[in-house]
């Protein structure tokens, strides 16, 4: 059984370097579940930054959607350890590309914990907390929130440790 870590914090808060520092702890083989796409120049940079940051020892998989699938797949010495970034992303694609609702979303999100839960490795979950600013201004925008929000609830529950990351600074929560 895997052991879940979230590692939430702001945008460039350092929680993507802690979790890097994190997996390298574990030997290869390493899986990167990427949920991010380069639908624009800006964001192709950042994966491409993102990619020379792992550096080699890593087996990366793109998976937008369905990342709990993956996790379902995995077999036993296909990785040491699975860091699965990002949680966040992962729903604005739900919410966007599938105009999922809030309880559809925390479905497939209790999915996701439950193929954690199963996989033969540790999962390394990172999450952007996007609930400590304004109350958005559209439905959209406020239902991702709430759904951000509910969701970190039901991992942080599940998962064995969870970490607040600011400033490059860590802070243990559980």
């Amino acid at each position: 059984m895997g052991d879940l870590i979230l590692i939430l914090g702001g945008a460039k808060s350092g929680k993507s370097s802690l979790a890097l520092t994190r997996c390298r702890e574990y030997p290869e083989p390493r899986l990167y579940l990427a949920t991010a796409e380069a639908r624009d120049q800006e964001m192709a940079e950042r994966i491409a930054r993102h990619q020379a940051e792992r550096g080699p020892g890593w087996r990366t998989v793109e998976e937008p959607l369905d990342p709990a699938r993956v996790l379902k797949s995995l077999e036993p010495g296909s990785a040491s350890v699975v860091l699965l970034d990002c949680l966040t992303l992962w729903m604005s694609n739900l919410m966007t590309a599938l105009n999922l609702n809030i309880d559809q979303v925390l479905d497939r999100c209790r999915e996701l914990v439950t193929a954690a839960d199963s996989a033969p490795c540790p999962i390394v979950v990172v999450s952007n907390e996007v609930g400590l600013g304004l109350v958005p201004e559209n439905k959209l925008a406020r239902d991702f929130r709430d759904a951000s929000g509910l969701a970190h609830q039901k991992l942080a529950r599940a998962a064995a440790e969870v970490l607040w990351v600011a400033a490059g600074l860590v802070q243990k929560l559980k």
